[in-house]
């Protein structure tokens, strides 16, 4: 008499993965682009992007009626209503303007240490949020744009699109041709290989002298570094155009909106890279 063998076991299914909220936004099946809620808010020229996300945190900010803190909220460009303040979110007049930079200023909206910004220099001028194109350090002298256009600021400062920057430096030595040529040739600091475009003497007196350097593209205390690798140092530096576009007798301090003409310098000066506002 033979026995009967217990069915076998099914095989136990394997279990499915269980599921983690994705940290990327899902793609939408229309494949509509969908920017940052505060993306969104910097781009229209309200305000920085941190700003932006310091307004969505405080609940000022509605997508279609309803308060959003994520400053990551997905928006889809003709398909959110955007509210801040319970204000249509609406673009303000595009703004172009250049400043005669004094000394001791820092290019910043905000000190971590107190120090005073280049935004005194607007004080009570009823301007609406504006960024500075590039930077010039706390040191440093002459023309500082600013703009509330974030695309228009980003391919000016595009080194590839760029205009050149000229600065008046004065130095405490009197540079002989090799010394002048070297700093066209470029040295290597902390990696980087800074040169400048084209460097020549302006006028000199018994100890200092005065340079006129233009550079293709700023990096950090560029023209510093670059005198300091000669044994060089600076004594005043003074950017005094940017592009053809000229600082002229714009007074320490003082600045005004760019014109039509001044925007062409610009453009003439990238190439027509930089398309017009």
């Amino acid at each position: 008499m033979s026995t009967r063998r217990p069915p076998a076991a099914p095989a136990a299914r394997p279990r499915r993965p269980e599921r983690r909220a994705s940290s990327t936004r899902p793609a939408r099946s229309d494949g509509a682009p969908r920017h940052g809620l505060a993306r969104v808010l910097s781009k229209a020229g309200l305000c920085s992007r941190t700003e932006a996300a310091r307004w969505i945190a405080a609940g000022r900010v509605t997508v279609d009626g309803r308060v959003i803190n994520n400053p990551e909220f997905p928006i889809v460009d003709g398909r959110h209503h955007v509210r801040v303040d319970g204000q249509p979110l609406d673009a303000p007049r595009r703004i172009h303007l250049m400043l005669n930079k004094p000394r001791g200023l820092v290019t910043t909206a905000q000190d971590e240490q107190g120090r005073d910004t280049v935004y005194r220099c607007f004080d009570d001028a009823g301007l609406p949020w504006i960024a500075p194109v590039g930077r010039l350090d706390k040191a440093s002298e002459g023309l500082l744009l600013f703009s509330n256009d974030p695309q228009w600021a980003a391919r000016l400062t595009d080194p590839a699109t760029g205009p050149d920057k000229t600065y008046h430096v004065q130095i405490d030595a009197i540079p002989d041709a090799a010394q002048l040529q070297a700093l066209c040739t470029g040295v290597e600091d902390e990696g980087e290989l800074l040169r400048a475009r084209r460097a020549t003497l302006l006028r000199s007196g018994d100890k200092t002298a005065w340079l006129e350097v233009v550079l293709e593209e700023g990096r950090n205390r560029h023209i510093r570094r670059l005198l300091a690798a000669l044994d060089i140092n600076v004594l005043r530096l003074v950017r005094v155009a940017i592009g053809h576009l000229p600082m002229g007798a714009l007074g320490k301090g003082a600045w005004r909106e760019l014109s039509q003409h001044d925007l062409d310098l610009l453009y003439a000066a990238a190439d027509g890279a930089v398309a017009p506002p």
